[in-house]
């Protein structure tokens, strides 16, 4: 098998081949899957050994102490014999994994061969292909969560060990002094525990970081925006914790924790920084410093972590092991996130280039994975299946006059962008507003004029006079609740997305196909846009392939948006991805075949390219980290030469034998929301075809959902339909 080791004395990395580890009583045999480089731990390591012997004395005074005091018991030559030849070994790095139980061993028998296992341990866990792990150091893994994901056990452990040690209550303000790995870790942890958090970092990206994983501020420590920030969360109190979790040579951190902190507050060191304290400032503050011990009780012991003994639950909470296994549940149950943590996914073959890079500054990275040979291969030819629409369609039915419509969910998007043009609309009746809470059901009926206000969802599917129901909630429930819809006989307009997996499509689609009723619209509204549609006009038919470039300048969302949470409702353009799909498919007049997805650190911005059977490509550039005056989206087609130009829905141009510009600015952007509902409405109530084809719809959501398994895996994803 493969491992990656480094000789400390020259400081030579290399990836060896070594014999597998035996499978000894108490553990189990572990394939990795991925293992996570710590960026903080490991590099320094790295560093170190590239350093002189001088500097490796300076950066280690510890060890030193230690080869004087060899000295003085063994004499120079034996010490010097024993040094070198320590120095001169490989030795391995990693701590932090997940893998599959390949053999179980003596005494094991709560996992089994084939069980998924985050494992922790720098003795344990390391970058190799196999690797031996005692039972108090692996825990298996939830159901549903990736293993790329559970890879991060190990350094979750620490952050939350540092957070145990805080001893955080709610409503408490604390201070993340440096947001790397760790420091991102602990400001999830803290914000998951009620407490509000200020940032400190001197590199912008990762402040914006950590304020989009729920800090409440973040800044330079040079700034005095931090210093303002925590007055006024704590009254000019101070904040209640703070948490060191910077590396490096300066003693700037203590001297700000020492600054910010109250009377009597705790400061927690977890990375490790320069510690000379300054003795007025702690003590006329009566500080109380704490030291967090890497993953918790048990590190360390050798009875614990080697032999299997626990400490029993009622004397020790909190051990190595337990706290793996609930931080890995934080993750199961998306309190914690760390997808936007992963900078980069390296192939576990070219480690030695990936730590040479990360060394350099070429690689800037909060989180890096190595993905293994068996993740390899199923990553090179990745697949996101079309499913088939297999109905036997019964007549379609007329609706009687007026359309009578029910809402289920009244938020900001039915409230502004749908309600206003349907409660304008002649021949339509707002039936029912369905919300979870009264009032906002109550709102939806005193300002748009539904007939009734409930929170009873089964009694409007259950409502025969009832001809549409509008699907306008949040996304982890769409999949659902317009499986239910159809199943009911309704007719069915459900906002994007139509689903956030796989399974969920198929869910949707075996309830069209049980029931026969494919009656259904996803909310695509830019295909039905009256100035692009007048493009798509102008510009006419086309022969030859297209190249089709979008642009979508999505920008910052609030702190607090329900959008940013990703373990439940899918990142942002697994929600709003699907428009911008729709739109290049509908232009080129086909659905995609592939598509390769690409994405800057933590999958912030990206780049989506779609590619059509005749040879077309679409290119989405969906970005959030642009300028707020910039237009939000621009579109140009290329083919045959001409070139069709929209801007932002406010102009529209195409080039060719003759030029064509939109005569006039519109009084506002009208993206064809109202189009799409008369479309919608008038196929409720003749009977007719639905505005889009089902096909379409599915190979739209299907080719969304290839985006992000496409960035996940770094590969292009075929779009493969069933025959």
């Amino acid at each position: 098998m493969k491992q990656v080791v480094q000789n400390y004395k020259s400081g030579e990395l290399a990836v060896l081949d070594v014999p597998v580890p035996g499978c000894k009583p108490g553990g189990v045999l572990v394939r990795t899957a991925y293992s996570l480089i710590s960026t903080g731990t490991e590099l320094m390591k790295v560093s170190e050994a590239g350093m002189s012997m001088l500097g490796k004395a300076r950066s280690r005074p510890d060890q030193v102490a230690k080869v004087m005091q060899s000295v003085a018991t063994n004499g120079v030559p034996a010490t010097y014999r024993k040094v070198m030849g320590k120095l001169d070994s490989y030795t391995p790095l990693g701590y932090s994994l997940c893998g599959v139980v390949e053999q179980v061993g003596p005494g094991i028998d709560e996992v089994k061969v084939g069980d998924l296992v985050a494992c922790a341990g720098n003795e344990h866990a390391l970058h190799a292909e196999l690797n031996w792990v005692p039972k108090n150091l692996y825990t298996p893994v939830p159901d549903g969560l990736a293993p790329r994901h559970a890879a991060f056990g190990t350094v979750g452990s620490i952050a939350m060990q540092g957070v145990r040690q805080g001893e955080p209550q709610l409503g408490e303000v604390a201070l993340v002094i440096g947001l790397g790995l760790i420091g991102q870790l602990v400001v999830q942890l803290l914000t998951a525990s009620g407490v509000r958090v200020v940032g400190v970092d001197p590199d912008p990206v990762r402040c914006e970081l950590a304020e989009r994983l729920g800090a409440a501020a973040c800044g330079d420590p040079e700034s005095t925006a931090v210093e303002a920030a925590v007055a006024e969360l704590t009254d000019g109190h101070g904040v209640d914790q703070v948490y060191l979790a910077a590396g490096g040579g300066s003693n700037q951190p203590v001297e700000l924790a020492a600054r910010l902190c109250r009377d009597r507050g705790r400061v927690v060191d977890i990375g490790k920084c320069r510690l000379d304290l300054p003795w007025n400032a702690y003590y006329e503050k009566e500080l109380d410093v704490r030291f967090s011990r890497s993953y918790g009780p048990g590190r360390y012991d050798p009875e614990y972590e080697l032999e299997g003994r626990d400490y029993p639950i009622g004397y020790v909470r909190w051990t190595e092991r337990r706290n793996l296994a609930c931080f890995l549940d934080l993750l199961a149950r998306g309190s914690v996130d760390v997808e936007p943590l992963v900078s980069h996914i390296a192939d576990f073959d070219d480690a030695v280039e990936t730590y040479q890079r990360l060394k350099d500054g070429e690689l800037k990275a909060v989180a890096v994975l190595f993905r293994y040979p068996e993740q390899k291969e199923e990553a090179e030819a990745p697949a996101v299946a079309v499913p088939a629409v297999n109905v036997k369609r019964g007549p379609a039915r007329a609706a009687t006059s007026p359309v009578r419509l029910a809402f289920v969910g009244a938020g900001n998007y039915a409230t502004s962008m749908l309600l206003p043009h349907l409660a304008q609309r002649d021949g339509v009746q707002l039936s029912t507003v369905v919300t979870t809470t009264a009032l906002s059901a109550a709102n939806a009926q005193r300002k748009f004029g539904f007939a009734e206000a409930t929170t009873d969802l089964d009694a409007v599917l259950g409502d025969k006079s009832i001809d549409a129901v509008f699907v306008v909630t949040r996304h982890s429930s769409h999949a659902e609740l317009t499986r239910r819809a159809l199943l009911a006989g309704k007719t069915v307009f459900v906002e994007k997305p139509l689903a956030l997996t796989e399974d969920e499509l198929a869910g949707v689609l075996a309830a069209v196909e049980e029931s026969g009723n494919d009656r259904l619209q996803v909310g695509f509204n830019r295909r039905f846009a009256p100035l692009l549609r007048e493009a798509k006009q102008r510009f006419g038919a086309r022969t030859g392939p297209a190249s089709l470039r979008y642009l979508v300048n999505a920008g910052r969302l609030q702190h607090g948006s329900w959008y940013l949470q990703q373990g439940t409702e899918g990142s942002r353009f697994a929600g709003e991805g699907g428009h911008f799909i729709d739109t290049a498919s509908w232009l080129l007049e086909a659905d995609p075949v592939s598509v390769y997805a690409v994405g800057t650190s933590g999958n912030e911005d990206l780049q989506a390219v779609l590619r059509y059977p005749d040879g077309s490509t679409a290119t989405i550039s969906y970005v959030t980290t642009g300028a707020a005056g910039f237009p939000k989206e621009t579109l140009d087609l290329v083919a045959d030469g001409k070139v069709l130009r929209l801007d932002d829905f406010v102009r529209a141009s195409v080039y060719g034998p003759k030029k064509w510009v939109s005569s006039r600015l519109p009084k506002a952007r009208d993206k064809g929301q109202n189009a799409e509902l008369a479309a919608f409405i008038k196929a409720v109530r003749t009977g007719g075809p639905m505005p889009v084809p089902l096909e379409s719809l599915v190979a739209t959501t299907a080719a969304t959902l290839a985006v992000q398994a496409g960035l996940v895996g770094g590969a292009p994803v075929t779009l493969a339909r069933a025959r």
